[in-house]
C-alpha cells in the first residue's frame, strides 16, 4: 500500500503540474467523454492505457466479466452508468471489451470454481447465453480454448443485453449511437473488433475501416409514411 500512496504523491508533484491546464478546463467546463467503455475489472486490462486516453476522453465502467445485465426495474451500477452516459453525457459510442485469460469466463465455463462465491455465481448468470453458445456450437473446445471463445461470445451476449436498455434503444433508433465489441489479447497486445456484418472478431488494421458491431444509423421498425397513409 505504501507503494501506491507513493504513486499518488508522485502524481501530485510530477504529473499534475504538466497537465494542470487540462484539469482546469475539465473542472471548469465539465466532462464530455467520447465513449463509454465497459471492460473487465481484471487488473491487467486498463481501458485508458489501451486507448491511450487522456483525462476526460472516456467514461469507464469496470466489473467482473465486462457484463451488462439486461434492463429491469431493479437499479444497479452498470445500468445507471449506461443511462447516464447516454442520456446525460450524450456519448456516441459504447464499447464492450472482453479479454483473454479472463477469470470470470474461466468460472463461467467451470462453475465448480464458484462453490464459495455465491455472489459471483449469481452475477455470471448474465453470461449464461455465452456459455450456452460455447457448449452447443463449439463442443470440441476445452480448457483455455473454450475460455477464449467464451470471452468473445460473452461480448456478443452483452451487446444484446445492453440493447434492452431504454436509453440505448432510443439512441440507436435515432441513429445517434454505435455499439462496439472488442477482445483484448493480453499476451500479444492485440485488440480484435466485432464485425457486425460477418459476426466475427477481426483484427483492427491501420488505414482500414474499423470493425463495428452496430454502426450508427436510424433503426425504426415502423414505416412512418406508410402509417400516415393508412391513417
Amino acid at each position: 500500500m505504501n507503494e501506491l500512496i507513493g504513486r499518488v504523491i508522485s502524481f501530485e508533484k510530477q504529473v499534475f503540474p504538466n497537465q494542470s491546464a487540462l484539469y482546469a478546463k475539465l473542472a471548469g467546463e465539465g466532462q464530455s467523454p467520447k465513449a463509454l467503455i465497459i471492460s473487465c475489472a481484471d487488473s491487467r486490462v486498463v481501458p485508458e492505457h489501451l486507448l491511450q486516453a487522456a483525462p476526460g476522453d472516456l467514461f469507464v465502467c469496470r466489473n467482473a466479466g465486462n457484463i451488462v445485465p439486461p434492463y429491469s426495474n431493479m437499479t444497479g451500477g452498470v445500468s445507471s452508468t449506461v443511462e447516464y452516459a447516454v442520456m446525460a453525457l450524450g456519448v456516441s459510442d459504447i464499447i464492450i471489451c472482453g479479454h483473454s485469460d479472463c477469470g470470470a469466463m474461466k468460472a463461467l465455463m467451470n462453475p465448480d470454481m464458484l462453490a464459495n462465491m455465491p455472489n459471483v455465481a449469481a452475477w455470471l448468470k448474465h453470461s449464461a447465453a455465452a456459455r450456452s453458445v460455447v457448449d452447443t456450437c463449439y463442443p470440441d473446445l476445452h480448457n483455455g480454448d473454450a475460455v477464449r471463445v467464451a470471452s468473445m461470445e460473452n461480448v456478443v451476449a452483452q451487446i444484446a443485453n445492453i440493447r434492452t436498455h431504454p436509453s440505448v434503444s432510443a439512441a440507436i433508433g435515432q441513429g445517434k449511437l454505435s455499439l462496439h465489441g472488442w477482445f483484448f489479447d493480453i499476451h500479444h497486445g492485440v485488440t480484435l473488433g466485432l464485425d457486425g456484418t460477418t459476426g466475427r472478431f477481426v483484427p483492427m488494421v491501420e488505414d482500414q475501416p474499423l470493425p463495428v458491431a452496430l454502426p450508427a444509423g436510424a433503426r425504426r421498425a415502423a414505416d412512418l409514411p406508410a402509417l400516415e397513409a393508412a391513417a
